[in-house]
């Protein structure tokens, strides 16, 4: 019986290796764990994440494509104030009196990549009620096309309904090559100001 039952298993194995080949060997009958591997946050996952962070914020951003925006000179002045802004206020944001709360640089951006890290950029300023920015886009000298990031910020700050005024900075926060940015304040934001400002008025009664 002994050697019938040998007969048996060494029959099946033989069965086995000629359906699936030599160097395949049927499973152990002992039980595993299946022990998953721990998924790992790689660099390229990052990346990944970001790019479709960034194609979700492309779609809906507002701002004109490139072809559309009139180039201004390397040297100009930009300045933007919306009305119903003080002249006041305006004065102060040009002559660099306001603190500046947050910074976004695009040097080394391309025209696409700083659209849409400007659009996020103001966005996240207004909802942390961040309301004096400067935004760096350098002059663009001696470029085959001059000024060209410049020009595009010039364009798209007039687009944003949270957006003031604007004014080329003081040269020590950058000259023509950067921005003031004035941003209108969060609604919350506001009525807390508001409750602040009545709270010290009945104080002084």
């Amino acid at each position: 019986m002994t050697s019938s039952k040998h007969s048996n298993d060494s029959s099946n194995e033989t069965s086995f290796g000629d359906l699936l080949g030599d160097d395949v060997r049927p499973l152990s009958k002992k039980p595993t764990a299946y022990k998953p591997k721990p998924s790992l946050i790689t660099p390229g996952v990052l990346e990944r994440r970001r790019a479709a962070q960034r194609e979700t914020v492309s779609d809906i951003n507002e701002l004109d494509s490139a072809d559309v925006i009139a180039p201004v000179d390397p040297l100009a002045y930009l300045e933007y104030q919306k009305p119903g802004v003080q002249h006041g206020v305006y004065k102060n944001l040009r002559t660099g009196k306001y603190e500046i709360q947050s910074r976004l640089d695009l040097h080394g951006y391309s025209v696409e990549q700083a659209r849409v890290a400007l659009w996020q950029f103001i966005a996240d300023c207004h909802k942390h009620s961040i309301r004096c920015a400067l935004v760096t886009h350098g002059k663009g000298q001696g470029r085959q096309e001059p000024a060209k990031l410049k020009s595009c910020v010039n364009h798209w700050l007039r687009q944003f309904e949270h957006v003031l005024a604007f004014h080329t900075a003081q040269k020590i926060h950058g000259g023509v090559g950067a921005t003031y940015v004035l941003i209108k304040k969060d609604s919350v934001a506001k009525q807390k100001t508001g409750i602040k400002i009545d709270q010290a008025k009945r104080l002084k009664r």
